[in-house]
């Protein structure tokens, strides 16, 4: 008991730091560049913070992922998210092209996390024994996790940041439809990752998956950890 009890916490810290610096930075990019962008509204509730008690949600942060390690269901890969960064769109200076930069900002933070644990790698060696393993095992999961928010958030779905973007650079014929569509986007989201590869149709989970491949592959190339 006493063994499995302390594999499960090896487990959970492995995954739970990565996951945790992931989703801090992610919010606190939106924050940061809405308030470049003009926007104060995220600055005066404390949002641009790299202090993650600012952006935990209870659920979607620390129970949900829990869930899905520890019960081992059939999610295609580590699931989370934080409280989302508000913001007043009215106030950005230039409000369709702001939206997009402020969207973005999530999605190139993680690519940079990533980049980041790739070249990490590089430091292990330098960690003695068990330390240096669970360095690595955090670094792999850094980089995994951080191209894997990244892709998942630039999916064409509102209120996903993909979506933002796409209604900020679509013709405004286009983009009005899909603006419209943001009140569904996570019941679209629930069956697009998890109902729908239960019933065999993993299309978006498989899209995900390669594209995350890609990208991690890509990323240990160009940092020299391959």
């Amino acid at each position: 008991m006493t063994e499995s009890l302390s594999n499960m916490m090896l487990v959970i810290s492995v995954w739970a730091l990565p996951l945790l610096i992931a989703i801090t930075f992610h919010e606190a990019a939106h924050a940061y560049v809405a308030k470049l962008c003009g926007d104060n509204t995220a600055w005066m509730l404390g949002r641009v913070s790299f202090n993650p008690i600012r952006h935990i949600d209870p659920f979607g942060t620390v129970l949900l992922p829990l869930l899905l390690l520890l019960l081992v269901i059939q999610s295609p890969f580590l699931f989370g998210y934080a409280k989302p960064v508000p913001v007043n769109f009215r106030n950005l200076s230039h409000p369709r092209r702001d939206m997009v930069l402020v969207a973005a900002a999530g999605p190139a933070i993680n690519l940079a996390l990533a980049a980041l644990a790739g070249l990490s790698f590089h430091l292990v060696g330098y960690v003695p024994g068990e330390a240096g393993q669970w360095l690595a095992q955090n670094l792999v999961n850094a980089l995994l996790i951080n191209v894997v928010l990244a892709i998942f958030n630039l999916l064409p779905i509102p209120p996903l940041d993909g979506g933002r973007i796409a209604v900020g650079i679509l013709p405004r014929a286009l983009a009005r439809p899909l603006d419209r569509l943001e009140p569904y986007g996570m019941l679209i989201l629930l069956t697009l990752i998890f109902i729908l590869p239960m019933a065999g149709i993993g299309v978006a989970t498989r899209f995900i998956a390669q594209s995350s491949q890609f990208v991690v592959h890509a990323i240990l190339r160009l940092t020299g950890a391959a």
